[in-house]
C-alpha cells in the first residue's frame, strides 16, 4: 500500500498529492482540493484506495484552516502555502470523509484488515469532527442587556 504510518500524509499517494499541490499555481490550488473531494463524493461504485487517500489528505488541508484544526507539520505534506480556502469546502470534505469511511471503500477495507484499523478510523473521525464543528455564537453582555 506504500504506507509507512497512520497520518494523513504518511503514504506515497498522499505525499504525491502534496507534491502536485505544490506544483500547482496558487490560484488553482483550491480547485485541486475541491476536485479531489468532489471526485470522492461522486464515486458511486467501489472507491479506489488512491482516491480515498487523496480525499483524506485534501480534507486534512481544509481542516487545518478551521479554528480548532491541526496544522500540517509533516514533511510529506505541502511545502508551499495554500490560499485561504472557501468555507463550503468544509461540508464537501465531511461528505468525502463519510464516503471514505463507508462500505465500498478500499482504503477503509485495507485499514480494517490491520491492527491499526480502529485507530485510523478514530483519527479520520477526529478530522471529520473538526470539519463538522460549527463555531458557537457567543452572546455578548451588551447584546443580552439590550431592551427594545
Amino acid at each position: 500500500m506504500g504506507t509507512w504510518d497512520i497520518g494523513h500524509f504518511d503514504n506515497d499517494t498522499a505525499a504525491d498529492f502534496a507534491y502536485t499541490l505544490d506544483e500547482t499555481v496558487m490560484d488553482q490550488r483550491e480547485n485541486l482540493i475541491r476536485t479531489t473531494l468532489t471526485r470522492t463524493v461522486q464515486t458511486q461504485d467501489y472507491l479506489d484506495s488512491s482516491d480515498a487517500v487523496e480525499a483524506v489528505a485534501a480534507a486534512a488541508l481544509v481542516a487545518a484552516q478551521c479554528p480548532d484544526g491541526e496544522p500540517i507539520t509533516t514533511s510529506y505534506g505541502p511545502n508551499e502555502a495554500l490560499p485561504v480556502l472557501a468555507s463550503d469546502l468544509r461540508t464537501l470534505a465531511v461528505e468525502a470523509l463519510d464516503r471514505v469511511l463507508a462500505g465500498e471503500s478500499e482504503l477503509a477495507e485495507l485499514w480494517d484488515e490491520t491492527p491499526e484499523g480502529p485507530l485510523w478510523r478514530q483519527i479520520v473521525g477526529q478530522l471529520r469532527a473538526t470539519l463538522d464543528s460549527q463555531p458557537e455564537l457567543q452572546e455578548t453582555p451588551a447584546a443580552r442587556d439590550l431592551t427594545y
